[in-house]
């Protein structure tokens, strides 16, 4: 039996084994658009050992998914990375809680992350052990400041990163274009529809509980293959309720519910997610993962291990990086394509 017929009757997931630089062999595809290739995929399954295999032993529809450019969302196209900044608007966030909790300092904050694509606008904490928000007070904090972002011409695109219909709502209306939802559409079922009614993109992330609990002894099967699952799920749904996979950006979810190996876990094997066949979105910033392995307990001195990951997860051609230090993010991302490709436009680079 040949391994293609073994691989179209037993895979349930592939995963590219992304590369970049300038040696590209004859036959290597092009990971949706992108800055990354690979010749080789590893076929994944609960049940029996993983396999490598190149790319020519592999299905038409496995492949469909990980070579289909993506679909430009909001404007925003995918064939370079981006960087979205986080700018929380509250007084408890696990990093920059109190930094931004005033419609000034937000502004100085967004002005000061000039080289994002896209601002995520925050007013409820979701770090481990975090209360709800009443929606209300998350409105009062979000919503002003999404005003004044827009009415001072900040030209990026605004998130909205909330699990509540009535707060993605204001947002929306006070000049929002995304909604980023931590509990990937499973807290509020009104959020969906409203989105879809918006016609709004949306990012959807995994998480094992709410932030309350998330934390306390967080198990998995394979969490890998959880997360891959609860995501393909989550975006079949979204589909059901009129929301196109060209306006869907997925996020594996890193310390929502997990421990430092299942973060790992889920890094060294990024690149799976791209079989759901929409932009990747990749939220690591001074998370506390990053602070075990690099010996530092203050998260706004994390950056240097914050910009490993981000890097790493370019590698595997994650299109999003999600990160509080905005311009030395651009600036690393800008070393690392100019190192990897042997030359440097600037043009290419900023714009």
């Amino acid at each position: 039996m040949s391994a293609t017929a073994s691989f179209d009757r037993a895979m349930k997931y592939v995963r590219p084994i992304v590369q970049t630089g300038p040696a590209r062999p004859d036959g290597a595809l092009t990971l949706a658009g992108g800055w990354g290739w690979f010749t080789h995929v590893e076929v994944l399954d609960r049940v029996a050992p993983a396999i490598v295999l190149p790319v020519g032993e592999v299905s038409p529809d496995a492949l469909a998914p990980l070579i289909a450019p993506r679909v430009p969302i909001a404007g925003l196209t995918f064939d370079r990375p981006r960087i979205m900044g986080i700018l929380n608007i509250t007084p408890d966030s696990f990093s920059d809680g109190g930094q931004h909790a005033s419609v000034e300092t937000a502004l100085q904050g967004a002005r000061k992350m000039t080289a994002a694509d896209i601002l995520d606008v925050g007013g409820e904490s979701t770090r481990p052990g975090a209360a709800i928000v009443r929606v209300d007070e998350e409105i009062s904090r979000t919503a002003p400041v999404i005003v004044a972002l827009k009415g001072a011409g900040i030209q990026q695109l605004i998130s909205v990163d909330t699990r509540k219909a009535l707060v993605a709502a204001a947002a929306l209306e006070a000049g929002a274009g995304l909604i980023n939802d931590v509990s990937g559409f499973t807290f509020d079922d009104a959020l969906a529809p409203l989105a879809s009614d918006a016609g709004a993109p949306v990012c959807v992330m995994h998480a094992q509980g709410d932030p309350a609990t998330m934390q306390n002894a967080p198990r998995y099967d394979d969490v890998l293959l959880d997360v891959y699952d609860f995501l393909a799920d989550r975006i079949a749904r979204l589909e059901e309720v009129g929301i196109p996979r060209s306006r869907i950006v997925a996020d594996p979810g890193i310390g929502f519910g997990k421990t430092l190996a299942h973060n790992l876990a889920l890094l060294s094997r990024l690149s799976l997610f791209h079989s759901l066949g929409v932009p990747i979105l990749l939220g690591a910033s001074r998370k506390k993962f990053i602070g075990t392995i690099g010996g530092q307990a203050q998260a706004d001195q994390r950056l240097p291990g914050s910009l490993a990951v981000a890097l790493s997860a370019l590698k595997h051609g994650t299109q999003i990086v999600r990160v509080h230090d905005v311009q030395e993010t651009a600036q690393a991302i800008a070393l690392w394509q100019a190192t990897v490709a042997g030359s440097w436009d600037d043009k290419t680079i900023r714009n």
